[in-house]
């Protein structure tokens, strides 16, 4: 699913400066451009980078519309250049990593090359895809871990989410690793298994809280999760849910579950699975929902809450404590000259150059570190500390795997962009092969990455130049 008129998702000095660039006749010059992040959301250990398969699929559509062209005319943009832009498409190159992988600050995830003026149209366009996917991927990651691959987590964020970002939140959140979502709009759209329960509303519109149970039951016999919690949980939802489960038994059926959406959910949880079984109901699951996130689902665990199923919202969708993935989008080459931006803070100085990502991995297969390398390069025996060169690593002799690959060559896609699932199989294996203390959520372990000597040497040479 792509963005419609994708031209015009954009920030308006990405216009001025490509008008000129075009004015000036620099648009041609070739340039490079890396998409990176500096800082892991939610004090956490690692990224799960996601959005690829949007971006890819909207840049294939980057054109200018006849009403995008008369906004422009408008605005007052030149004539010259407002032809040129009647017959734009991207005729780029694209390098990225999978999606689903797991990256770290400081890498170029997804390097960009084609003319100055194309690789500069499709910033703004980039980082909203790629920042907010892989922010909400993180985050569902996350809540999934906390919960255990034994239970089901499902996104119930579509009514909270800001706008239409819930249609690519839900998208996310799946790729992170939740198991389903009430979102009918992205489950369609992007093949994703779809589900619900029902509001208190529904409970209400009877005259009795059985009688609502007896009605929905009448027509889901085999998968209703009876909301017990509209009056009194356990005075009066649980023992109606009760009395009608058993009758549904008698009719060869079986409640599916009970779902608890306020209240101490850990205290509520446990009687209600005590009440449960005693009535010879262990096959009933329940459900929980009510501001979830990785931190409450953790504490639920540590209380050994009896809960089967996690529906989360508010905090998934909105990114709650990181609302924002802090990804930037960097010249790195014009011209076939590296170029770096500098800055008072050596932690924000760009690399410069192509560059290229290997992947060293421990002899049991799990991550060891990752090295930035000029594309160039071939082979390395150590790799250096960004910012603390004397800081250095031996890589020799050690396995390694290159993350960046082509997906889009000379504007034509050449990667096959995998459905959903097969994301989530690909994320499930990286994630597998993250050693644990990355994923703690209170004070993770900082995965290594480096850079080459070539690349720092490189890097240096150009501060000097320019402070010369």
């Amino acid at each position: 699913m792509y963005i419609d008129h994708p031209a015009s998702f954009t920030d308006y000095y990405e216009l001025t400066m490509a008008q000129g660039y075009y004015l000036s006749g620099m648009h041609q010059h070739t340039a490079t451009f890396d998409y990176f992040f500096r800082k892991v959301p939610f004090d956490g250990g690692y990224v799960i980078f996601a959005g690829l398969k949007e971006l890819i699929e909207t840049i294939k559509h980057f054109r200018f519309s006849e009403e995008e062209i008369e906004y422009l005319v408008k605005e007052g943009f030149s004539d010259e250049f407002i032809h040129y832009l009647k017959t734009f498409q991207f005729t780029g190159n694209i390098y990225s990593v999978k999606e689903g992988e797991i990256v770290f600050p400081g890498e170029p995830i997804v390097r960009v090359e084609g003319s100055l003026l194309e690789t500069q149209l499709i910033e703004t366009l980039l980082l909203n895809i790629l920042n907010f996917q892989s922010l909400i991927a993180t985050k569902a990651c996350r809540i999934k871990f906390a919960a255990g691959e034994n239970s089901e987590v499902l996104d119930f964020g579509l009514r909270r989410a800001q706008g239409l970002a819930g249609i690519h939140a839900t998208r996310a959140a799946m790729i992170g690793g939740l198991d389903g979502t009430s979102n009918v709009y992205s489950a369609q759209r992007f093949s994703i298994p779809a589900g619900g329960t029902m509001a208190h509303s529904w409970i209400q519109a009877f005259d009795s809280e059985l009688e609502s149970f007896r009605t929905y039951c009448k027509y889901f016999p085999n998968s209703a999760h009876l909301l017990v919690d509209t009056y009194d949980t356990l005075e009066s939802g649980l023992p109606n849910a009760i009395k009608v489960a058993k009758e549904l038994e008698e009719k060869g059926c079986k409640l599916k579950g009970i779902r608890l959406d306020s209240g101490d959910l850990a205290y509520f949880s446990k009687q209600a699975r005590a009440m449960l079984d005693n009535a010879g109901l262990e096959y009933v699951k329940i459900a929980a929902s009510n501001q979830l996130d990785e931190r409450v689902i953790a504490s639920l665990r540590n209380q050994n809450a009896p809960i089967d199923i996690f529906g989360v919202g508010t905090r998934l969708v909105t990114g709650d404590k990181s609302p924002a993935l802090d990804g930037v989008y960097k010249l790195s080459s014009v011209k076939g000259k590296p170029t770096l931006k500098v800055s008072e803070n050596i932690e924000k100085i760009t690399l410069p150059g192509n560059k290229k990502i290997y992947r060293y991995l421990n002899n049991d297969g799990t991550f060891w570190g990752d090295a930035i390398l000029m594309d160039e390069e071939k082979f390395l025996e150590r790799m250096h500390h960004p910012t603390f060169p004397a800081k250095k690593s031996s890589v020799n002799d050690m396995k390694f795997e290159e993350l960046l690959e082509p997906v889009i060559k000379n504007g034509e896609v050449v990667f096959e962009m995998p459905p959903v699932d097969e994301i989530v199989k690909y994320k499930k294996k990286r994630f597998n092969q993250l050693n644990p203390e990355y994923k703690r959520f209170d004070n993770p372990h900082i995965y290594k990455v480096g850079i080459s000597i070539r690349l720092m040497e490189t890097r240096d040479n150009l501060l000097t130049l320019l402070k010369s």
